[in-house]
């Protein structure tokens, strides 16, 4: 029934996002979910000719591989001319099962392979964004240990038993993921509607269980006098923070924010699409299309017209309200956008000083 309901309808997530975001000119581009795994990328419109899905891939890890009620989400992008993959995953639970979450991990990675040549594998790819609920949890330090550190926002007091920065220092591939520093205070377990740690009969040890990794391909060094900043590809942490103003879980989410800096491999969209002449709402559009060299074009593609949602609350309103999409059936994915224009009102009949009709567009 899930798998027929997420076929036949957009999930509440997606259509949220979407209202919020759409005022903000950012364009839903792909999602996938397995279960209560879901993962969603939006980008703004203007990059959308430069962001190509490959693919999405669902790996469950739960019942010997069979359900997912754990595993990994995948979305695989090619994005101005860079392989980037995003990973959401649900690992398994409890403080005794460190092994088995690691396993699950290796899982994942395992698995994630793609048919494109020349990166058949996900370690091959320039960026790997992987985050979710790891349920990685603090080895040694008694409760109350634990909660007096959180009181006096001693946090690196945990980080030595930290269950995944212990894994880092021994795991030579887990040791290649980056991430920031645990500067909030661990993310579970809450009472819910509150900020209380968990209260009940069992009183588990709070843990920094939500977590957000990132892993850039190790470039070439051909030049060490070559500064890091000129680097094509290059990833730079923003914000790694929680929010502790939400309390319908017994999770707290975790927010982490990235300047990307990329020297695009691909410059030129592979459509360049034109609405020719005067558009109004009382006559046929004529759009002119120009299709690269190397396109391959399909009986399925489509052009569609849309309305351009933009945050006037700050800005004079603009003549620009439309945008033209060219949908390529083949690369599954937006591949031309046209700038924003106007189209006009129906037209009028306005009388000149010699008192004569004229057409007015």
């Amino acid at each position: 029934m899930s798998l027929l309901s997420d076929t036949a309808f957009e999930d509440p997530w997606s259509s949220y996002f979407m209202d919020v975001l759409s005022p903000l000119s950012f364009v839903k581009v792909s999602s996938v979910r397995m279960q209560g795994l879901l993962l969603l990328i939006f980008a703004k419109y203007q990059h959308l000719p430069f962001i190509q899905v490959l693919s999405t891939k669902s790996t469950p890890t739960g019942l010997f591989g069979y359900w997912g009620n754990k595993g990994g989400v995948n979305i695989f992008l090619k994005l101005y001319g860079y392989y980037v993959s995003i990973i959401n995953c649900h690992l398994p639970p409890h403080m005794a099962n460190n092994d088995q979450r690691l396993e699950h991990f290796d899982r994942i990675l395992e698995m994630q392979n793609f048919e494109a040549q020349d990166t058949p594998n996900i370690l091959d790819h320039d960026l790997i964004l992987w985050f979710g609920d790891m349920n990685f949890r603090i080895e040694d330090f008694g409760l109350h240990f634990v909660r007096e550190s959180i009181k006096n926002q001693r946090y690196s007091d945990l980080w030595e038993k930290d269950q995944l920065s212990i894994a880092k220092r021994h795991d030579p591939l887990l040791r290649e993921f980056q991430e920031g520093s645990l500067l909030f205070p661990p993310t579970y377990k809450f009472d819910k509607n509150s900020n209380n740690y968990d209260t009940s009969e069992k009183k588990r040890k709070p843990a920094w269980t939500d977590r957000v990794l990132w892993r850039l391909k190790r470039q070439s060094q051909t030049d060490f006098h070559t500064p890091a900043l000129s680097a094509p590809f290059a990833l730079f942490l923003r914000s790694y923070i929680s929010h502790m103003v939400y309390t319908i879980s017994d999770h707290k989410p975790v927010t982490c924010t990235f300047d990307l800096e990329l020297k695009p491999l691909v410059s030129a969209p592979l459509i360049t699409l034109l609405p020719e002449g005067p558009c109004t709402m009382e006559s046929d559009l004529l759009i002119s299309y120009c299709l690269a060299a190397d396109f391959l074009s399909s009986a399925w593609d489509w052009i569609g017209l849309y309305k351009v949602y933009i945050d006037i609350s700050d800005i004079p309103e603009t003549e620009d309200q439309f945008l033209l999409f060219y949908y390529s059936n083949n690369l599954q994915s937006v591949v031309g956008i046209s700038k924003p224009f106007k189209i006009q009102p129906f037209s009028f009949l306005e009388e000149d000083p010699l008192d004569e009709a004229q057409p007015q567009i």
